[in-house]
Order: structure tokens, then C-alpha cells, then sequence
């Protein structure tokens, strides 16, 4: 498995497990299943609302024999109702305590919004807060306190544009050391990348695979199906290999991690075992000219009339 290095010597695999939209019942399975075969990077978030179900299954692998503590790098997210400096450890701990955990690897800022503590999904204008109220730099001094207290070993965000980013990086002592973006070669996000790694910040793919399993709400009936595109099944066949394993891969040889969910044992071996595909120069050159700027996850369902966001991704 390749993996990438941290400035303080610590590894991570670039291929992990998503657990977002994995079902209560199914999401234990899957967990165990996928450390049983080799996953040692999992992405969690609180919002997920599957967060204590992921700790049994992390607990009895870890009680099994199968892997021990610090084999595992495990993701979590700080959701939108705890962007206030004195929010951010409180909603770290009850992560800490979901998971049965006493650290995580990476906790990141899971979307650059904030609503109010009391509220968890925001559907009306009041219930948000003004980032002029709220600025990312006040959620980031929480993160900070994070990594000080020893509760999680990295830090970093998710869902920001190179213009937040930039931003971010001005007004810190510890920086973000891992962007979490949607990738895939329909939004290749080329300059995002290039500026991440001019700054030392690793990058992590969601909806790799074009997140076609997301509810209806999300999606749009003309929307195009990243795992049915003509040129990436034509590189499949040349390699004797799956549609998604060919887009794993593409992930891997960029430089960037990448959690594709499954909570099917067939498919999470699928998608691990795309880390032995080699793509060459035209392989790549053919992927590189499907970008679109297309995202399967617009970020509009935070942008309601008086509520302060809009642009969500400035752009």
C-alpha cells in the first residue's frame, strides 16, 4: 500500500475506507470486514450519525488481535454547530467517546459554515451563523487546542476553496496539514492540488467514484455517471481491471488519499487491491482531459436566501 509521510514521520495510506451513508446495522460490518482485509485509514465524521457503531467494530478488531491502536489511522470531522473556539474539544471528546478512542489520527473542519450549537441540520436563516460572527481562524485556535492537548495528532478542513485556504494559512500557528475535497476526474481540481502541495498540505478525494448511492435531494437527473464513462471503462479493459479500481488509482498516482465507501467485502477488496495498477503517461493524458469542473456535491443546500453564504466554494 503506498502511503504518504507527515513532516513528524507518521504514515498514511493513500487508499482508506468512506463511511459516510453507511447504514446503522451495515456500517459495523463494513469497518470490520475492511481492517480484516487490510484497511488501516478510515474516515468518519459526527454527522454521520454512525460514529458509536464504528467504535464496536475498531474495539473488537482491536480485542481479536487483528490490529492494535496505533496500526490505525482514523479520520473525524468537526460538524457546523461547534465552530466557536470553547466548541470545538467538547465535540472532539464525544467523538472520542463514539469511537472508543483515545486520540484520532486527523480531526478536520468539516464544512467552512457554522450554525447555531443547539441546531444539528439547519433549514431556516436564523439557525446559522455569520462567519463575520464565527470566522474559520476562531474554530481554528479550537483545533489548535486539539493537537496542544494531545486528543488528535493532525488537524486540518474540508470542503474549502484555495481562497480559504489561503486564508487559513495567514492566520495560524499550527497549519492545516490535510485538505478534504471532492475529486474525481470530472473535477480535477488541478489548482487546488498545485496549491496544496506548494504548501506541504496533503489532499483526500470524497466521492471518488461519483457518489451515485447519495440521496435524491442531492442529485440531479441529468447528472453524468462517473463509473459508466466511456474512456474510463476503455482503460479498465486494458488493465484487466474495474471501473472504479482504474479511478482509485488515478487518486493514488496523483499524490492524494483517497476513501471510496463500500459496505460490500467484494467491493472493499476491489477497491484496495487498485493500489497494484500501474497507469502509464497516456493512461493519465486520457484521464486528465475528462475534467469538467463538475461537482456531484454543489454545497447549495447550505446557501438559503439571508442566511450570509453564498458561493460556498468561491467560484
Amino acid at each position: 500500500m503506498q502511503k504518504l509521510k507527515f513532516t513528524n514521520g507518521d504514515l498514511w495510506d493513500q487508499i482508506g475506507l468512506g463511511t459516510w451513508k453507511s447504514k446503522p446495522g451495515d456500517v459495523g460490518k463494513a469497518v470490520e470486514s475492511a481492517i480484516e482485509m487490510g484497511y488501516r485509514h478510515i474516515d468518519c465524521a459526527a454527522i454521520y450519525m454512525n460514529e458509536p457503531e464504528i467504535g464496536i467494530a475498531i474495539q473488537n478488531c482491536i480485542k481479536k488481535g487483528i490490529v492494535k491502536r496505533e496500526d490505525l489511522w482514523i479520520t473525524s470531522k468537526l460538524w457546523n454547530n461547534a465552530h466557536r473556539q470553547h466548541e470545538v474539544i467538547p465535540a472532539l471528546k464525544k467523538t472520542l467517546a463514539d469511537l472508543q478512542l483515545d486520540y484520532l489520527d486527523l480531526y478536520i473542519i468539516h464544512w467552512p459554515v457554522a450554525i447555531k450549537n443547539s441546531v444539528i441540520n439547519a433549514t431556516l436563516p436564523e439557525e446559522y451563523l455569520p462567519l463575520s460572527e464565527v470566522p474559520v481562524s476562531e474554530t481554528w485556535k479550537g483545533m489548535e487546542e486539539a493537537v496542544k492537548s494531545g486528543l488528535t495528532k493532525h488537524i486540518g478542513v474540508s470542503n474549502f476553496s484555495q481562497k480559504k485556504m489561503a486564508d487559513l494559512l495567514k492566520n495560524c500557528s499550527h497549519k492545516p496539514e490535510v485538505l478534504q475535497v471532492e475529486l474525481h476526474p470530472y473535477l480535477q481540481q488541478n489548482d487546488l492540488l498545485n496549491f496544496c502541495n506548494e504548501h506541504g498540505v496533503f489532499m483526500t478525494a470524497y466521492s471518488p467514484l461519483g457518489s451515485g448511492d447519495r440521496s435524491e435531494t442531492m442529485r440531479r437527473a441529468d447528472e453524468p455517471k462517473l463509473l459508466e464513462d466511456k474512456t474510463i471503462l476503455e482503460i479498465a479493459a486494458k488493465h484487466k481491471a474495474s471501473a472504479a479500481q482504474i479511478l482509485i488509482a488515478w487518486h493514488v498516482h496523483r499524490g492524494t488519499t483517497v476513501i471510496p465507501k463500500s459496505v460490500n467485502p467484494v467491493r472493499q477488496k476491489e477497491n484496495l487491491e487498485a493500489s497494484k495498477i500501474i497507469l502509464d503517461a497516456d493512461d493519465m493524458n486520457k484521464i486528465k482531459n475528462l475534467d469538467r469542473h463538475y461537482r456531484f456535491i454543489t454545497g447549495k443546500f447550505f446557501e438559503i436566501p439571508g442566511n450570509g453564504y453564498v458561493n460556498i466554494y468561491d467560484e
